[in-house]
């Protein structure tokens, strides 16, 4: 499993099918993404999924992000998700 940054200029929208078992909204245009697949084929899925024109980055999270503002349950999201992403699982906060 993997955890994905998602930046996009608009909001990635709700309920879109992927190749992840959860995306995570964690403020505007920002997103990550709880995935088996890879950084290709995810960043494609949601590439797809918005207009033509917007812009998208999409990297693998290595360590937890410091990180500040964020919606509500997004830092337990990420210790919960990213445990199996980062080598040696997720520490920080």
């Amino acid at each position: 499993m993997t955890v994905f940054l998602a930046w996009t200029s608009v909001p990635v929208p709700e309920g879109i099918p992927g190749p992840w078992r959860e995306l995570r909204h964690a403020a505007p245009g920002l997103t990550f993404v709880d995935s088996d697949d890879t950084l290709s084929r995810v960043y494609h899925e949601l590439k797809w999924s918005l207009a033509d024109g917007t812009a998208l980055v999409v990297a693998p999270l290595h360590e937890l992000p410091k990180a500040k503002g964020l919606a509500p349950g997004t830092q337990a999201w990420l210790r919960e998700h990213g445990r199996s992403s980062c080598p040696g699982g997720v520490t920080g906060g």
